[in-house]
């Protein structure tokens, strides 16, 4: 291994879902390496450009190149747009002096990629979802350190370590954290938890259902803490904030370790930073995948609802009626939620970041 200042350049970006794994990595590295150089690129127009600043890391951007599904005029530019892509990649790598190049997915990994892989760079993949990414798949092929989150997904060389997620999420003991966490949230801790979340952006049909479910839901005694979404304040037929008994409204909250500490049920739509959180702290989850896309979130999930942590409901079933026949009798099953928690614990994995910083380093020293 060298022993000189290691050049480390971390590629990603557009959401969360690339970004946190990203500087979760970034930091294991720096623990591991503390004389090591870290670069961060993305996208100008990216939650990057807010996020990875905060975090203390330098942030260079390249142009984003999406790839068209469809024939059309974008599809006929695509070969221009890379091959710029690829040379301003190729110039940020050779001013970082880089080592080695961190992919986690998005535009702008595919035009790094190739250009590590022309300077025979060192290439380590971390791929989130069970169904991987265009960047990903391409960057698979040009590196034989590549890691997952989910056992299965279909990558070449693909070595399961979990998902990087925060030091506060993964080192944080539900058992310990609850009291203290039951009072940041105002909670009473002898009745159930609800802790509801969309994500970043909100879910509306989950928020619906919710809304329609308050009666029911205050009925039973049950905590409700929803997490609408920014901008996605849920109203009454007056246009007011909901209110009912038990239920509080937040648009969106940092750390999210408080709230799992809290929660007694999570229920979320399945992305695969929220699976992989629930399962490495325990905490037992109702889970509604997103409807559109490809299907990535319902298999994100499928492990874990195999293994007995969590629930699979499809959004056209999130119903008021579900919510009463199946979540309400599950929220007052004390030992079914204690049962949930201990398989999601058993499944879950804390130790993704170092795993990937581990397999930075070896990949350097080969």
């Amino acid at each position: 291994m060298k022993t000189e200042s290691l050049s480390v350049v971390l590629a990603g970006g557009g959401t969360a879902g690339h970004i946190n794994p990203l500087l979760a990595i970034a930091a294991a590295i720096r623990d591991a390496r503390p004389d090591a150089r870290l670069l961060a690129v993305g996208t100008a127009a990216g939650m990057e450009t807010r996020l990875v600043p905060a975090a203390g890391l330098e942030l260079a951007t390249i142009d984003r190149v999406p790839f068209p599904r469809k024939p059309s005029a974008d599809l006929l530019r695509l070969p221009g747009r890379l091959a710029g892509a690829v040379r301003q990649a190729g110039r940020i790598l050779d001013d970082a002096g880089a080592d080695v190049l961190v992919g986690v997915g998005g535009y702008v990994c595919t035009p790094m990629y190739i250009a590590a892989w022309r300077r025979k760079i060192p290439i380590v993949i971390h791929e989130a979802n069970t169904r991987p990414g265009l960047a990903n798949r391409v960057g698979a092929r040009l590196s034989r350190h590549v890691a997952v989150a989910f056992a299965g997904t279909p990558l070449r060389n693909a070595r399961h370590v979990g998902m990087p997620m925060r030091r506060e999420v993964s080192a944080m003991v539900r058992a310990t954290a609850r009291d203290g966490a039951l009072r940041s949230l105002d909670l009473q801790p002898e009745k159930p938890v609800l802790i509801v979340t969309g994500g970043s952006s909100g879910a509306q049909s989950i928020n619906r259902t919710v809304a329609a479910s308050l009666e029911a839901l205050s009925r039973a005694g049950v905590q409700t803490i929803h997490i609408t979404g920014r901008g996605k304040t849920v109203a009454d037929a007056d246009g007011n904030v909901l209110s009912a008994d038990g239920y509080r409204q937040l648009e969106y909250v940092d750390g999210m370790e408080t709230v799992y500490a809290a929660a007694d049920l999570l229920l979320a739509r399945s992305g695969a930073a929220t699976v992989s959180e629930v399962a490495a702290v325990g905490v037992p989850a109702v889970f509604v995948p997103l409807p559109i896309g490809n299907g990535e979130q319902a298999l994100n999930a499928r492990g874990l609802v195999d293994a007995g942590g969590a629930l699979l409901v499809a959004d056209r079933d999130f119903t008021p009626d579900w919510v009463r026949t199946s979540l309400i009798p599950l929220l007052t099953d004390r030992s079914r939620l204690d049962a949930m928690a201990a398989n999601a614990e058993n499944l879950g994995i804390r130790n993704a970041d170092q795993l990937m910083a581990d397999l930075v380093l070896e990949a350097v020293s080969k």
